[in-house]
C-alpha cells in the first residue's frame, strides 16, 4: 500500500469518526424545544431566564387553599412568593406565606397614601406662596424688588406656574427689577433640584422665554376646565435678574398663595402612574420612610417585625409581609370611607385608567374589575413585582388581595398575578367591573384655587424669619 493511499485511508477515518462524534449532538439540538424571544413572552412555551440564588430562609410557595385551585396556566415563576386573598369579612380564600417579609416594591405607596389621608385629610391641599421684599409701582406695573417663591407642592407643573404668572398680572405686576428666588424646598415638573426648578419656573413666568410644553400644558389645562378667558390672554411677568435659591427674606411680604388640587387627586395621580418623586415629597412632610413605618405600627397595629421601609415610594431594600400589607390596605379603605369615598377615588382601576394598570386586564368582562397598586424592582432583590388591590366578580363578591413575588423575571411575575387572579374570579362566577365613572387625570390636577393671604398652614411654604 502506497504512503498517499494510507493518507487518504487515514483522512477518511478521520472524517467518519469526527460525524459520528457530532451526530448526537445534532439530534439533540433538533430536539430541544423553541423558546420564545424575551420581548415576546409566549403563553405556550416561556423562556426559561437563569435567575440569582435565593437567600437561605425565604421559603417558596406553600400552603394554597383547598377551595382555590392554582391557575390552570401558570407560567414559570421562581423565587419566593407570597400570597393572600381574603373576602371583605375577612375569610382567608388562599394563603401562601403570608408571614414572611417581602419586597412590596411600589406597594409602600399605598403606606404613604394611607398615612398622607391620616395626618392631613381628603381634603387637603399643598401650598405655594409667593413673596416679595420690594415696592410696585402700579403705573408702570414694575415689582422693584425680589420676587420669592415658597412651598412644597409635589405637583406643582408648568401650568401652576403660568397660573402664578396670571395672577400676578391680576395685580398689576407684569416685571420685576430684582432676582427671582427660590426657597431650598420648592421643586417644579419633579425635578429634584430647587435650582433647576427656579430656572424653569423663571421661564415659564416670562412668556418670552416660556417652552411650547408649558404652553400646551397651560392651554390644555384652562381648555379642561372652561376657562375661556385666559385662553384669550397670554399671562407673562419678567424677571430682570437671576435665579437662585435661599430661605424667604425677613420682612417679606405675601402676595398670593396658590393651592394644589386635593390631597385625593393628587393620590390618583401618583398611584395611577406609581410617581417615585411625588411619594418621596410626600413622605418627606410625614417624616420619610421612619415616619410612615411608624404610622403603621401606632395607628393601624402592624407588628413591628412585619415592616421595614428605606423609602416612602418602594425604591430599595423594603420589607412588608403580605398579611401586614393586607391589613395596610384595609386601612386604606377604611380611611377612604370616612370620606365616601372608595380606593378607586385614589388607586388605578385596570383597563380604564391611564399609568401601570392600563394595558393589564382590558378585555371584557375583566376590564374595570381590579383595583390595585402594582410594584415592579427590575434588579432590587433580583427582580420584585406587587400586585395589591380588591377584585369584583360575577358573583357579587368583592375579594382583595395581595400577591408578592421576588428574584425572578418581573414579566413572569405579572403573568402569575393576572393568571392568578383570573382564576379566582372563574371560581366566583367570572370577572365584572366595578361601578366607576372616569374623570381625566388632567382634570383632577386642574383643581388649584389661587387665594390672598394668609393661608391657615404656615409650614408648608417656609415664611422668613421675623
Amino acid at each position: 500500500m502506497s504512503n498517499q493511499t494510507i493518507k487518504r485511508y487515514l483522512s477518511l477515518s478521520l472524517i467518519l469518526i469526527t460525524l459520528f462524534a457530532l451526530t448526537p449532538l445534532g439530534a439533540m439540538a433538533q430536539q430541544r424545544p423553541r423558546t420564545a424571544e424575551p420581548n415576546a413572552p409566549s403563553l405556550t412555551q416561556p423562556t426559561v431566564i437563569t435567575r440569582p440564588a435565593q437567600p437561605a430562609g425565604v421559603p417558596t410557595a406553600t400552603g394554597v387553599a383547598p377551595d382555590i385551585a392554582q391557575p390552570s396556566y401558570e407560567p414559570v415563576v421562581t423565587g419566593a412568593r407570597g400570597v393572600l386573598v381574603e373576602t371583605l369579612d375577612g375569610r382567608v380564600l388562599m394563603e401562601q406565606t403570608a408571614d414572611v417579609a417581602l419586597n412590596p416594591a411600589s406597594g409602600v405607596k399605598l403606606a404613604t397614601a394611607l398615612t398622607a389621608l391620616r395626618s392631613f385629610g381628603a381634603d387637603h391641599r399643598f401650598l405655594t406662596a409667593v413673596w416679595s421684599d420690594g415696592t410696585f409701582d402700579k403705573a408702570s406695573g414694575t415689582l422693584n424688588g425680589d420676587l420669592i417663591v415658597s412651598g412644597r407642592d409635589p405637583s406643582f407643573h408648568y401650568e401652576h406656574a403660568v397660573m402664578l404668572a396670571a395672577e400676578l398680572n391680576r395685580l398689576g405686576i407684569r416685571t420685576v427689577t430684582g432676582d427671582l428666588i427660590v426657597a431650598p424646598r420648592f421643586t417644579m415638573n419633579f425635578d429634584w433640584s430647587s435650582q433647576r426648578s427656579g430656572d424653569q419656573l423663571y421661564d415659564t413666568l416670562d412668556a418670552s422665554r416660556r417652552s411650547a410644553a408649558a404652553t400646551r400644558a397651560w392651554l390644555g389645562q384652562r381648555a379642561a376646565v372652561g376657562d375661556t378667558a385666559n385662553l384669550q390672554s397670554v399671562p407673562s411677568v419678567s424677571v430682570m435678574g437671576a435665579v437662585y435659591v435661599d430661605s424667604v427674606p425677613a420682612k417679606s411680604r405675601m402676595l398670593l398663595t396658590h393651592k394644589s388640587s386635593k390631597l385625593t387627586d393628587v393620590l390618583k395621580a401618583l398611584l395611577c402612574y406609581s410617581n417615585n418623586f411625588m411619594a418621596e415629597r410626600i413622605g418627606d412632610t410625614l417624616g420619610g420612610a421612619e415616619g410612615v413605618r411608624q404610622m403603621m405600627i401606632k395607628s393601624f397595629g402592624i407588628n413591628p417585625a412585619d415592616i421595614k421601609l428605606a423609602s416612602t415610594s418602594g425604591l430599595g431594600v423594603n420589607r412588608v409581609t403580605p398579611r401586614a400589607m393586607m391589613k395596610i390596605f384595609r386601612s386604606l379603605r377604611d380611611e377612604l370611607a370616612r370620606y365616601r369615598m372608595s380606593p378607586a377615588d385614589i388607586m388605578p382601576v385596570a383597563g380604564i385608567d391611564p399609568g401601570t394598570l392600563e394595558k393589564r386586564y382590558t378585555i371584557a368582562p375583566s376590564r374595570g374589575s381590579v383595583i390595585a397598586k402594582t410594584g415592579t424592582l427590575i434588579r432590587t432583590d433580583g427582580g420584585a413585582s406587587a400586585l395589591v388591590g380588591q377584585m369584583r366578580t360575577a358573583s357579587g363578591e368583592t375579594l382583595l388581595f395581595v400577591i408578592f413575588n421576588m428574584y425572578g423575571n418581573v414579566l413572569r411575575f405579572r403573568e402569575y398575578q393576572d393568571a392568578l387572579v383570573s382564576q379566582i374570579q372563574s371560581t366566583h362566577g367570572g370577572p365584572a367591573p366595578f361601578k366607576y365613572q372616569q374623570q381625566p387625570l388632567s382634570l383632577r390636577l386642574a383643581g388649584t384655587q389661587l387665594n390672598s393671604p394668609q393661608p391657615t398652614r404656615q409650614d408648608e411654604y417656609e415664611p422668613g424669619a421675623n
